[in-house]
């Protein structure tokens, strides 16, 4: 799917202000108001993110070797176009944790989707390989991430940023997650990840962003090194 292509199917969450089915909606402008807690966010992250970088250097730099010594030949990250606020498309980062060409694959194992909704996961995914399985067991092909965060791309704390295909079937209740940056961890990342279906993330987004604060972002950071040692629902 060419950049434009993607661009032209997210552009419409600017649209989202008419109340849905009477649940929870959200307007850009409301958002948009809290510019101290964006503000105070943005210098959070830039901290947190910089000294994680830092931190963790030699849990990357082993990941990094492990990668390569399974497939010398393959690449060590993997790169994808996520929809960001207000429908942006960014290259989100990652650690490798599937074949060469994992994505051309999705058409053929589009069938077997687990999860309801505009959202694609297998639990036995054939795609992941033998160092893949055991990165994402434990989140670690996620660290990379922090490089977005760097960037502005993405928050430490937000909704998980989408493919541009799976905002293609969004509805205008679904787009309110896009109206502010995506996160490395969430509310769905600590209430189940993948065992949670598609309308509860969205709920769970939507909830997040109307009580936004840094003393939640703060919880949710907490909870998230909890995930990691449990690492319930990540496969």
């Amino acid at each position: 799917m060419s950049e434009r292509r993607s661009q032209h199917l997210v552009n419409r969450v600017h649209q989202v202000t008419a109340t849905v089915d009477d649940e929870i909606c959200l307007s850009k402008e409301a958002v948009v108001t809290h510019k101290a807690y964006r503000i105070a966010k943005r210098i959070c992250d830039i901290i947190f993110g910089a000294t994680a970088l830092i931190a963790i250097s030699p849990v990357l730099l082993i990941v990094a070797i492990a990668i390569k010594v399974e497939d010398p030949a393959g690449p060590i990250f993997f790169s994808q176009l996520r929809v960001g606020t207000d429908g942006k498309l960014f290259r989100m980062w990652k650690f490798r944790s599937m074949v060469v060409g994992a994505e051309k694959m999705v058409d053929k194992l589009v069938d077997q989707n687990e999860i309801d909704g505009a959202m694609f996961k297998l639990k036995a995914d054939p795609r992941v390989t033998r160092i893949g399985r055991f990165i994402r067991k434990y989140s670690l092909d996620e660290l990379p991430q922090l490089y977005n965060v760097l960037r502005g791309d993405m928050s430490i704390v937000g909704p998980r940023p989408p493919l541009p295909r799976e905002v293609a079937d969004y509805t205008d209740y679904d787009r309110q997650r896009l109206l502010v940056t995506p996160g490395a961890t969430g509310l769905w990342q600590v209430s189940g990840r993948s065992d949670v279906s598609f309308d509860e993330m969205v709920q769970l987004d939507i909830q997040y962003i109307n009580s936004a604060s840094l003393w939640m972002d703060i919880k949710i950071i907490f909870k998230t090194f909890g995930v990691f040692v449990k690492h319930n629902g990540a496969y």
